[in-house]
């Protein structure tokens, strides 16, 4: 049904009572902030090694001088010949805001399992500036809940967004969208499950390396700017199945564009 029509007295009334709630989520998502930073530490123990634009680096040697460390876990496996497109919506927003962090104290960079030369090539074709290192010969992903082995997959047995899978992936029934995206990544629907996206936050203190947050699925809802504009949106998200591409695949102009009528809730 379209929205009630109302004089500007009555939608104030209503938009004042929605502003108090507002205010209740904004102090909420304070408060989650505040415990988020009192979270205990992991040392990470092991040494890993990364692929980069300067050289191969460890883990350390990505905080680029700085104290913090924000990892995005990019979609992009060693048989994919693209990102993947959700990852590429998260990237276009990130990109703008790294030198902001450099200068707070903090690096964001991503990371993913494809060789670096792939990595390159795709963020040249993307106009992306941010570090992107390669994971391609570490366990990194593996160990950071990011990445599910093929014996994994065919046989159960795996933990994503903090819950155990038990079952082998269905691999003859895969949804629409699954194998929409897989195909646009240049790969199979097997491939393309296997890696999984997340981000996660590291501190550097007297040379040790700590492992102090890590968020999956929608836990990454916050990160997604395009959809923090579009909850504020008169239609809000208006979808049921995705509908975004990467941003140099839309083949229409803008005020020509379809309807949004998809869905980001593919991933869970």
């Amino acid at each position: 049904m379209p929205n009630r029509i109302v004089a500007r007295d009555e939608w104030l009334a209503a938009r004042m009572d929605l502003l108090q709630e507002e205010k209740e989520l904004t102090r909420r998502s304070d408060e989650l902030a505040r415990r988020r930073q009192t979270l205990p530490w992991v040392k990470v123990a092991k040494e890993y090694r990364f692929d980069t634009d300067e050289g191969v680096a460890s883990l350390a040697e990505l905080f680029r001088g700085c104290s913090q460390l924000l990892i995005y876990h990019f979609m992009f496996g060693p048989d994919y010949a693209a990102g993947c497109p959700s990852c590429s919506a998260i990237a276009d927003g990130f990109n703008g805001f790294v030198a902001h962090l450099a200068h707070h104290d903090v690096t964001l960079a991503a990371v993913s399992r494809a060789p670096l030369a792939a990595l390159q090539a795709y963020k040249k074709r993307m106009g992306w500036t941010f570090p992107w290192a390669s994971s391609a010969d570490s366990e990194f992903n593996f160990d950071f809940g990011v990445y599910i082995t093929p014996q994994q997959q065919r046989s159960g047995g795996f933990e994503y967004n903090y819950r155990s899978n038990p079952h082998p992936l269905d691999m003859a029934r895969v949804p629409a969208p699954v194998a929409a995206f897989a195909a646009s990544c240049g790969t199979d629907a097997g491939a393309y499950r296997r890696e999984r996206p997340g981000m996660s936050a590291f501190v550097r203190e007297d040379g040790i390396v700590y492992h102090t947050y890590s968020t999956y699925a929608r836990g990454l809802d916050a990160l997604w700017g395009m959809y923090q504009w579009l909850d504020r949106a008169p239609k809000g998200r208006n979808e049921n199945g995705p509908w975004w591409l990467r941003h140099d695949e839309y083949d229409q102009p803008v005020a020509a564009a379809r309807p949004c009528c998809h869905s980001a809730k593919t991933q869970s």
